[in-house]
């Protein structure tokens, strides 16, 4: 129950309504804890609408609930976003890591380092690390 409190509180907060759909959606990123696929994400919630579930995933991605995270496969992850990610400000410059044996993407809590180009403005920087995950590794 606190954690559907907490789902509704992070609902009201970007003011997205309540529907049951955003809630499934919502309830799945915080039991896996993860970041999940598109993939994942259709197979968990197999009678929703896809068209629905993907307008659920781009309300979040634009108001701070879900950030993407860039994938060389093509497939597209979405992580939680900090309680500090809001519509106006979503930044995400941290760095990912994919195994290359479970395939799983983690958010990594360190930030991608200032790159300064002579000429370019960067607006936003992604930067995925690849190798062993934890549990792969061992």
């Amino acid at each position: 129950m606190a954690r559907y409190s907490k789902i509704k509180n992070i609902l009201k907060s970007r003011n997205l309504r309540i529907t049951d759909g955003r809630v499934d959606v919502l309830e799945f990123f915080f039991r896996k804890g993860k970041t999940l696929s598109i993939k994942e994400i259709q197979e968990e919630l197999k009678d929703s609408d896809r068209v629905t579930l993907y307008r659920i995933l781009n309300a979040f991605t634009e108001n701070g609930v879900l950030h993407k995270i860039p994938d060389d496969s093509g497939q597209v992850t979405f992580g939680l976003c900090h309680d500090t990610c809001d519509a106006e400000d979503h930044n995400h410059d941290h760095m990912h890591f994919k195994c290359l044996d479970c395939g799983t993407i983690e958010c990594l809590e360190q930030q991608v380092p200032e790159v300064s180009i002579p000429g370019y403005q960067v607006k936003e920087a992604n930067l995925i690390l690849k190798g062993l995950c934890k549990s792969c590794a061992a």
